[in-house]
């Protein structure tokens, strides 16, 4: 499937396409109209002794300094060169591949003033998976992702290192020669153009997005599994108590948990009369309230990026009537506050997840189950330092919900005097997740083996044909093993979404 790309607003699918199943992208003609109609205002001005920022003057703290006309394009070349100023290791090739399709698809609007062939440079690379090295550290997510966008702009021009194989770094300009893509010597305005953008906190928002969806359902699963694991009951899951606060997400994830426990035995075996307990725990009773206010909380990001994604970050900007007009867009403050709202979320999702996770490990409140989930309690310690592995990492999603966007460091002689650090909120948000997912694999790891235990009850149809996907890869219980390679077995189970697509093949689609 080819990605078109057109002034129009950008699918967040098409991004996760190009990004990660590296999808071929194409200039809609409209794009290459309207690109060409917008350099024709940018190249009169830059014929002309007005001062327009970027084009015939220089940048930020240097913006009253004059550039002559015969210097205004080595003006752009020096710009991209000094702001490729990062430090670090190499983000993931999926955010850098992110970044350069958002990036291409605001210069398509006709907003910057770029020309068309620097648009068709970019969208060469990414057919050619020719991916920048783009450091870690260096943009405080406003005039954009400065240094991050000026290593993509850099390899553009031929120069810089793109990703190898491994993990290694490789120059760009053999790059490009083997892949037979002639540099772009950039005009005036350009340089700008490819560096005032938000596209490294948008990108990484939007896999964030793609992410988390799987990831809270997961977790619907996951506690599922702990609710039959406990012996809990699946009364208060039932609609007409969700109706009572109509919370849309809560209402979601109850139905995920009503549907994952439908016709389960081990439910239905003490659910009369003689069962004396009033209601089950919080981190049971409560999983739809919680994985429910994070579904909110991810719908709230959507929408902040669907706004972003019709947006033309630049500054300044070429107007339809062939205005340049300086402006403040560039300001990262609405994603890198709603990125740092997720990782709020994501900190909790993994908190309930822990809590439940140690109910069944303790047999004062496991109902039965042996100690830590053990073969031989004492000699054997089961799932006891899964546990702390599980601990350690909520603590760090805890930290890692500490936000970004509170922060701001004045920079470029106090012109840039109030910045967003919105990259900085992605970079955690990235962390934090990968880290629910570990947090939900040993949930899931351990409510199976507690489900195993619990023998001769039987789960749910949708919860055996998870725990049979779990047990292809991972054996039942028995004495001590090597855990840690388990618990990665688990974690690629639901990187895949093969546990979803399991229980889904029961239930239908889960939400």
């Amino acid at each position: 499937m080819t990605v078109v790309v057109t002034p129009d607003p950008l699918a967040p699918s098409d991004v996760i396409a190009v990004a990660r199943q590296d999808e071929p992208v194409e200039l809609a003609q409209s794009a290459l109209d309207a690109m060409a109609a917008s350099r024709a205002h940018v190249d009169a001005l830059a014929a002309s002794d007005r001062p327009a920022y970027g084009v015939s003057t220089g940048f930020g703290a240097l913006a009253t300094t004059h550039i002559p006309v015969d210097r205004r394009a080595d003006l752009q070349r020096s710009l991209v060169r000094s702001h490729a100023a990062g430090s670090g290791t190499p983000v993931e090739r999926d955010v850098v591949r992110a970044m350069q399709l958002l990036r291409l698809h605001t210069l398509a609007t006709g907003r910057t003033g770029a020309r068309p062939e620097t648009a068709r440079g970019i969208a060469a690379l990414l057919n050619a998976g020719i991916t920048p090295a783009v450091a870690e550290y260096g943009s405080l997510g406003c005039s954009g992702d400065l240094a991050p966008l000026a290593a993509c702009a850099l390899v553009l021009m031929g120069e810089g290192d793109v990703l190898g194989a491994g993990g290694s770094t490789r120059p760009a300009a053999d790059a490009l020669h083997e892949a037979g893509i002639a540099p772009i010597t950039l005009a005036e305005k350009e340089g700008l153009a490819l560096l005032n953008g938000t596209d490294g906190m948008l990108g990484m928002l939007l896999l964030a997005i793609e992410d988390l969806s799987q990831l809270v359902t997961t977790a619907d699963l996951a506690a599922a599994m702990t609710v039959e694991a406990l012996l809990g009951t699946d009364r208060v899951f039932a609609d007409d108590l969700q109706q009572l606060r109509p919370q849309p997400g809560q209402a979601v994830s109850a139905a995920n948990l009503r549907a994952l426990l439908a016709g389960s035995p081990i439910v239905a075996s003490h659910a009369g009369p003689e069962d004396t307990r009033v209601q089950d725990a919080y981190s049971l009773r409560c999983a739809p309230q919680v994985a429910g206010a994070c579904r909110d909380t991810i719908d709230h990001a959507r929408r902040v990026a669907s706004y972003e994604l019709a947006s033309a970050i630049d500054n300044p900007v070429v107007l339809a009537d062939g205005r340049v007009e300086s402006n403040g867009n560039f300001h990262g403050a609405p994603i890198g506050y709603v990125l740092d709202f997720l990782a709020i979320a994501v900190a909790d999702l993994a908190s309930i997840s822990e809590r439940r996770t140690d109910r069944m490990l303790d047999r004062a409140r496991s109902h039965g189950l042996p100690p830590f989930l053990a073969g031989e309690p004492g000699v054997d310690s089961g799932h006891m330092i899964a546990q702390y592995t599980q601990a350690g990492m909520v603590s760090e999603c805890k930290r890692l919900a500490v936000p970004a966007s509170v922060d701001s460091i004045p920079s470029s002689a106090m012109q840039e005097d109030h910045v967003s650090m919105g990259w900085s909120a992605a970079r955690k948000l990235r962390r934090a997740i990968d880290l629910l997912q570990r947090v939900l694999a040993i949930e899931v790891l351990t409510a199976a083996r507690a489900l195993d235990l619990r023998a001769p009850l039987e789960s749910s149809p949708a919860i055996t044909a998870v725990r049979q996907r779990v047990r292809a890869d991972v054996a039942g219980p028995g004495p001590d093993r090597h855990l840690a390679p388990e618990i990665e077995a688990a974690v690629q189970l639901i990187a895949r979404r093969d546990l979803l697509a399991a229980a889904s093949q029961v239930t239908g689609p889960l939400a």
